[in-house]
């Protein structure tokens, strides 16, 4: 499961207020919840592209601290797709980085490099 920052100055409510919503539109119908670290986020057990098996997103409330978007993206091995369902890679790619980017408002080169500060400040000091 990976956690995603908002822009400094906003949050997760204000970007999507409706995440149930939002992750049906990008993704397929809600087929259930599962808990990480004290929230419910939404799972995505059949999605609408081939390309994902199994998603999983929503909000992680942090008391005295932004909420976080935790989003995993289960994928099938390239080598079962069919070779049509190899096509829709790049829409799921697509899918996936419109909405990161909708949720979070950063891009995918300023997302890899908030994840590189935040590998970077937990490295102990040798």
């Amino acid at each position: 499961m990976k956690e995603y920052k908002m822009r400094r100055g906003e949050t997760l409510e204000e970007r999507i207020p409706d995440m149930k919503a939002t992750v049906e539109d990008y993704f397929g119908p809600i087929t259930g919840t599962e808990e990480f670290k004290g929230s419910d986020l939404y799972v995505v057990g059949e999605p609408d592209n081939p390309v994902f098996t199994r998603i999983v997103a929503g909000a992680v409330k942090y008391s005295g601290k932004k909420d976080k978007l935790a989003v995993n993206f289960e994928e099938a091995d390239p080598a079962d797709l069919a070779p049509e369902d190899l096509e829709a890679a790049g829409e799921a790619v697509s899918a996936k980085n419109d909405f990161l980017l909708e949720a979070t408002g950063r891009d995918a080169k300023s997302r890899r490099d908030s994840m590189k500060r935040a590998v970077e400040d937990d490295a102990p000091d040798v």
